[in-house]
């Protein structure tokens, strides 16, 4: 499937920002699963100051404001070819060990209610486990916008029984890591039969398995992602896959606006 994707974010400020850093992880690379056939960055009030591939394999960007800007926007924008791998994209790559992914971190965290879950889906091939464990999360944890925010960990969203596709990928990756399974956070996007246009990206996980390698899941939606999805960047959490984030000096108050399209 070829798809079209634009992500803009804007930035307004209602005082003139002095300093302000970003960090962009906003471009799709080739792989098993999608070929970018074109991608570009567009960038006001700001610049690029470096780029280069994270020890995850995420194409990075760092952006940098100096002077009286009171506005920022950066757009992304291309095309890429998605196939249907069902949510296989094989052996582990990057310069980041596969141990790495076993690791617990604050968002991630295995408390009581994430080693309860793990152990609610009981015996049987790696993949049927993990296939359980994905529709026993949607089955407990209503997706509820406004219930969390992106600081929430897994533990927290487990006994909300609310939360997002990011409270479902942590919980996801928590639950896969405390079953045995290397685990990872994925950021991209998903072509939604309902609507072109989004307030924001999608997020899934991705479990590894031995003799297949990466396997994703879409708790949020109850598949394995298939040639509606583009990966953008992966990681331990979302601190690790988010799309863009910062900081910035000054007393500022910050309005954001997002608007994400995916069409075919």
């Amino acid at each position: 499937m070829r798809l079209k994707i634009t992500h803009r974010t804007e930035y307004r400020y209602d005082a003139p920002v002095h300093y302000l850093l970003q960090r962009l992880r906003l471009l799709p690379v080739s792989g098993p699963t999608q070929t970018v056939l074109s991608w570009a960055l567009k960038i006001e009030g700001a610049r690029e100051e470096v780029r280069f591939t994270d020890h995850f394999g995420n194409d990075t960007r760092l952006l940098s404001v100096e002077g009286e800007r009171d506005f920022i926007t950066v757009e992304a924008s291309g095309e890429v070819v998605t196939r249907d791998t069902s949510g296989v994209s094989g052996p582990h790559q990057g310069f980041a060990p596969l141990w790495l992914f076993g690791q617990e971190t604050p968002l991630t965290t295995i408390g009581g209610g994430i080693r309860e879950l793990a152990a609610s889906v009981g015996e049987g091939a790696d993949i049927e486990r993990l296939h359980r464990l994905m529709a026993v999360i949607g089955e407990r944890v209503a997706y509820t916008m406004g219930t969390t925010n992106a600081a929430t960990p897994a533990e927290d969203a487990l006994a909300l029984k609310t939360g997002v596709c990011q409270d479902h990928s942590h919980i996801f990756a928590a639950a896969a890591r405390a079953m045995g399974f290397p685990a990872r956070y994925v950021s991209g996007y998903l072509m939604m039969d309902a609507a072109v246009e989004q307030a924001a990206s999608h997020a899934w996980a991705e479990a590894h398995v031995a003799g297949l390698g990466w396997v994703a899941f879409d708790v949020a939606n109850g598949i394995s992602p298939d040639e509606r999805y583009v990966k953008v960047a992966t990681g331990r959490d979302y601190r690790d896959a988010t799309p863009v984030s910062g900081i910035r000096l000054g007393q500022a108050e910050e309005q954001l606006a997002v608007t994400v399209t995916v069409e075919q």
